[in-house]
This record gives structure tokens, sequence and C-alpha cells, in this order.
């Protein structure tokens, strides 16, 4: 099956990656749908979901759910500042040890205020993806851009950074393009697998870089949205950033610049290692589950 290729009228004329990478494929109303017969997606899919089915039949996280709910958001937080440079110890995060003067502070107080507002943000994203994304953006940033600029995508201005190593983010003409066809693929998906959605989303959003700083915070943060709204873990009881942080930084961004190729094998291979993580995350909740009981 062919990824790559034109996309004709059906998007905006050079939208670019996403539209290069599914348009194409449009045979029904859920473009991301034929992602799915990609291979090794089917069981990446599989597994993700039994990875996740296993912590939530955890008879301690019966017993304990609030314990391990915000055991996992600190870590979630934790971990997705790890991929952005700001490496912190756990232990420092739980004392409110971290303060604003500390390198990276910045980074790791806007992932935590982004873990703590996932819950709210899961109905917006349901009905209005952009909304999501801007109040995330909203409180990722708050330490690190001027109020005016929060939630707002680029418009003239660069991203600033590049923690990944992904190279030159696209220009304010093409982010604005590529969110709006992001949110009608988003609004149009919601009977694909929450794993492919997920990884669509949170790609697309790490190379475009939309709001110029913290947008990797975002792109996590939104992932888990994703996988929320459709089911996959509703209470974002696992931790896919930490099995992000696992699998290392370099495989990371490796994997992100393989589905920015828009090559079959590429798309493919990112939707599998964001499936290694969440797989990963919700082992290491079982392992704090374990650790309560």
């Amino acid at each position: 099956m062919e990824v790559s290729g034109r996309s004709g009228d059906r998007f905006l004329h050079g939208a670019a990656h996403l539209a290069l990478a599914v348009g194409s494929l449009i045979v029904s109303d859920s473009p991301l749908a034929p992602l799915v017969a990609l291979p090794g997606v089917r069981t990446a899919v599989d597994e993700s979901r039994a990875a996740v089915d296993a912590l939530l039949r955890d008879r301690a996280l019966r017993r304990r759910r609030v314990e391990v709910g915000t055991e996992a958001s600190l870590r979630s937080a934790r971990a997705s500042a790890a991929l952005d440079g700001a490496d912190f110890e756990l232990d420092w995060l739980r004392s409110g040890a971290v303060r604003g003067d500390h390198a990276g502070a910045g980074v790791v107080n806007g992932a935590l205020r982004v873990s703590t507002e996932l819950g709210p943000l899961v109905d917006v994203w349901r009905r209005a993806p952009l909304q999501a994304l801007a109040k995330l953006h909203l409180v990722a940033a708050a330490d690190l851009v001027d109020a005016q600029w929060l939630g707002r995508p680029r418009d003239g201005a660069a991203a600033v950074g590049d923690p990944l190593g992904l190279g030159a983010a696209p220009g304010p003409d093409v982010v604005a393009l590529r969110l709006d066809l992001l949110h009608r693929t988003v609004l149009a998906s919601t009977d694909v697998p929450a794993l492919v959605v997920a990884a669509v989303v949170h790609g697309e959003l790490l190379l475009l870089r939309p709001f110029g700083r913290a947008d990797g915070v975002v792109a996590r943060g939104a992932s888990r949205l994703v996988t929320s709204a459709l089911g996959l873990d509703p209470d974002r009881l696992s931790c896919p950033e930490s099995g992000h942080v696992v699998l290392g930084r370099r495989a990371y961004a490796d994997a992100v610049r393989g589905f920015a190729s828009g090559e079959a094998d590429g798309v493919a291979a990112w939707i599998v290692h964001c499936a290694r993580a969440i797989e990963l995350g919700a082992s290491e909740m079982v392992e704090v589950c374990a650790a309560l009981d």
C-alpha cells in the first residue's frame, strides 16, 4: 500500500506531510483507517490495547485508583519534560523541589500543568481539537513566553529551539493549513483505533511545532487526549511518555523522521514505536500498582 503521493483536490493543495501521508488513502469518512493495514500496525494496536487492559484490571489499581492516577500524572509530566531535555529526578517533582531558577524548570512545570489539565480537556478535544491545543499551549508555555503569545499558533515567527534535532519547522502559512487539515482529520476518525489517531496527532504536532515553544509537551498531551477520548486509556492511568524515555530520545527522533517521510514504512514504524511506548508505560504503572499493594 502506498502512503505517499498527491492527495488531489480532496485536501488543500500544498498542505505537505499529512495530506501526502493520508490524502491518497481516502476511501471512507475515516481518512486514517487505511493506516491500520500498514505492516505491523494491527498487531501494534492489539498489543498496546492488551497492555493497557492488563493495567486497568490490576487489583491494586481498583483499590487505590486515585493514588495510581496521581503517580501516573507525575511520571508522565516528568518524562514529557525529559524528552525535551528538561530531565529532573522524579523525587524532585514529588517534593516540589524544582525552583524557577533551575534550568528547564519552565518546561517541567508546564508539563506538570498539562498533566493536570488533561481530564477537563477530553470533552473539548472531542468537539474542538484546535481549542484544546490552544489550552494545552497556554498551560505548557506559561513560564516560557509572553502571555500575548499563549495559545496562538506562530504567525510570522520561527519556532524557538529544536530539542529533538528535527531541523527547521514549517513556516506559519504551512502551519495554518496543516492544523486545519489535522483538525478535520481528527474529527473524521473517531472509528479508527486510538493508537493510530494518537500517533498521527503526536507526530504531526512534533513536526509542525505550531506554537514555537513547548510544542513537544503539547504534542504528547494531545496524544493522551486522543487515547482518553477514544477509550484506549480513558482515565489516563498509563504513562506512555515514560515508555518513550525508555526507548530513548534518539529512537524517538528517528521514528518521527520516518513519519515525516510520508513513506509507508516510516509511517508504520512511527505508529509501532508509539505502541511500544504505550506498552512500556503501562507495564511501569503495573509495577507502581504492585508497590502500592
